[in-house]
């Protein structure tokens, strides 16, 4: 069951951890209600608990999935806005070693994910008189990097869909915002590296990454200017990090 608000809803994918789920705090203290949508339905729950947001199942590679999530969040609701948040990576294999499970999984999470959804809630954002897409890409969808070929093709898919929509809606009340982001310390390295801690360690070792909750305030920032502004695209990395492989590490 849903319960409708009179609050602007903004719908938060791959809400149960990291950026999603800082984000879905962010925007409600801004006076938003979040419905969270994401697999992990025991910690979606928690956070939307604690937010005072909606959980709702919300699996992105599943079109019929991405079809109920839409209808169930227009019972809440006018949707006002899209966080485009789900999405991730997997091995760092070089083009000759190519695993084509992995590559199949990226583009269906991060490029067609974010078009289903996109898709599903574009007609309601429009229709609301003041939406927003904001989509979380990384700068892997700016540059490439070696044993990143999988990961940096599909963010630059998803943000070359994203950017898209930019001229598609120009004259629509949406705004479109795309935010890039560099080394976060989240369970993103952890499930690249299939769960292996150790590894995932290594990456944010001996600089100061950034946190979910740097990302989740530079969301919140755009989303909380006035409607006349488009923030179109913001590159956020930590102090230590000039490019995807550039470090400074002490």
């Amino acid at each position: 069951m849903t319960t409708p608000t009179e609050k602007p809803l903004v719908v938060v994918t791959g809400a149960s951890s990291g950026i999603g789920a800082a984000t879905a705090r962010a925007l409600a203290a801004d006076g938003w209600h979040p419905v969270l949508g994401a697999r992990r339905q025991d910690r979606l729950a928690e956070i939307a608990e604690e937010i005072g947001g909606t959980a709702l199942a919300l699996d992105v590679t599943d079109a019929a999935s991405v079809e109920t999530f839409a209808a169930q969040v227009r019972e809440l609701g006018t949707v006002r806005g899209l966080v485009n948040n789900a999405g991730g990576a997997k091995g760092t294999e070089k083009v000759i070693e190519g695993d084509e499970e992995h590559w199949r999984w990226m583009w269906e999470s991060n490029v067609l994910g974010t078009m289903r959804v996109t898709k599903a809630l574009l007609g309601d954002l429009i229709a609301s008189g003041d939406g927003h897409v904001v989509t979380i890409t990384s700068i892997a969808a700016l540059e490439v990097y070696d044993g990143g070929s999988g990961y940096t093709a599909a963010k630059h898919a998803e943000g070359a869909l994203h950017r898209t929509l930019r001229g598609e809606l120009l004259g629509e009340p949406v705004r479109v915002t795309e935010i890039a982001p560099g080394a976060v310390e989240t369970e993103f390295a952890l499930v690249r590296f299939d769960g292996d801690q150790e590894r995932a360690d290594k990456v944010y070792q001996g600089i100061t990454p950034l946190v979910a909750e740097d990302v989740a305030a530079t969301v919140a920032f755009v989303m909380s200017r006035p409607s006349h502004v488009n923030i179109d695209t913001i590159v956020l990395k930590p102090r230590d990090q000039a490019t995807g492989m550039r470090f400074n590490r002490r």
